[in-house]
């Protein structure tokens, strides 16, 4: 039996991870803006579940959490940073308002409620950290740029928290759904930009104009993909990252393919700003 700590879980995918711990009998912190709305959907589940208040940016506010969720079932397991927000327009079109309030929920957000869980978890050297990123989080589209500048930033992070954590028993895995049928496309949770410039009419504007017909007709199964998220958090060696939805997984194979053809195309320009005496030497990976 595990704790889980789950962030952004009144709805989608976050609501469905929860549903899905405590059917099987684990205990369930479910956290977000509005608590109410987490506990109206799972009340069933009576004590097991512990729905708490959350807005990620809170730093004060995380570490109350954690610290509600330890005296309610005494530690944490498995960590599903979830919480995140959407944000479309280009670069361009998007205010310095709206630029940093993207980052303070998915990287900043995260950032905070991984700091408060990790001492729980270094205390007993052992747990899971799964870190929902996207398909947007490895290969960026227009339109989407700073949204997907975020998850960037989130699999940079995870990376090197995966390195330092290791040594102490705690695995990280980033998780990079595709699209998938939750609301996320909805204004609830995609703020899209009120300023339109007329030059990307082409490029994030034809982005801007299909999301419509895209919601809510996802490739992706939420309960599904909430089933391969709890095999990743029993998996004895999980991956770095785990992709989620056949869109996903060929928009991978499409950029891996490119930046090999791009990297080879331009190695001899890389090569060529060595110094002459390290030319053709191993070096360490920086």
């Amino acid at each position: 039996m595990s704790t889980w700590f789950i962030t952004g879980a009144a709805r989608g995918f976050g609501l469905e991870i929860a549903r899905q711990a405590l059917e099987r009998g684990d205990k369930v912190v479910a956290t977000a803006r509005n608590p109410k709305a987490v506990q109206d959907a799972l009340s069933q589940y009576g004590d097991s579940l512990l729905a708490v208040a959350l807005d990620v940016t809170d730093e004060a506010q995380a570490r109350a959490a954690v610290e509600e969720a330890v005296q309610k079932f005494g530690t944490i397991d498995v960590l599903i940073n979830n919480a995140g927000r959407g944000l479309l327009g280009a670069v361009e079109e998007t205010t310095d308002a709206a630029f940093r309030s993207v980052y303070d929920t998915n990287v900043f957000g995260l950032a905070n409620v991984t700091r408060a869980v990790l001492p729980v978890m270094r205390r007993r050297r052992s747990g899971r950290i799964l870190n929902v990123s996207a398909v947007g989080g490895f290969s960026s589209v227009a339109g989407f740029g700073v949204y997907c500048s975020t998850k960037f930033a989130v699999e940079g992070l995870s990376e090197a928290l995966r390195a330092e954590l290791a040594p102490l028993g705690i695995q990280v895995t980033v998780v990079e759904p595709g699209y998938f049928r939750t609301d996320f496309l909805d204004a609830t949770s995609l703020h899209t930009e009120d300023q339109v410039i007329s030059d990307y009419a082409a490029t994030a504007g034809a982005v801007r104009q299909a999301v419509p017909g895209l919601n809510h007709a996802q490739p992706g199964d939420p309960v599904k993909g909430a089933r391969a998220i709890l095999v990743l958090a029993d998996a004895a060696n999980p991956p770095v990252r785990a992709q989620l939805g056949g869109d996903c997984l060929a928009e991978m194979d499409r950029k891996i393919a490119y930046l090999r053809e791009e990297t080879d195309a331009w190695r001899e320009l890389a090569l060529s700003t060595d110094h002459d005496d390290v030319k053709g030497a191993v070096r360490p990976a920086a």
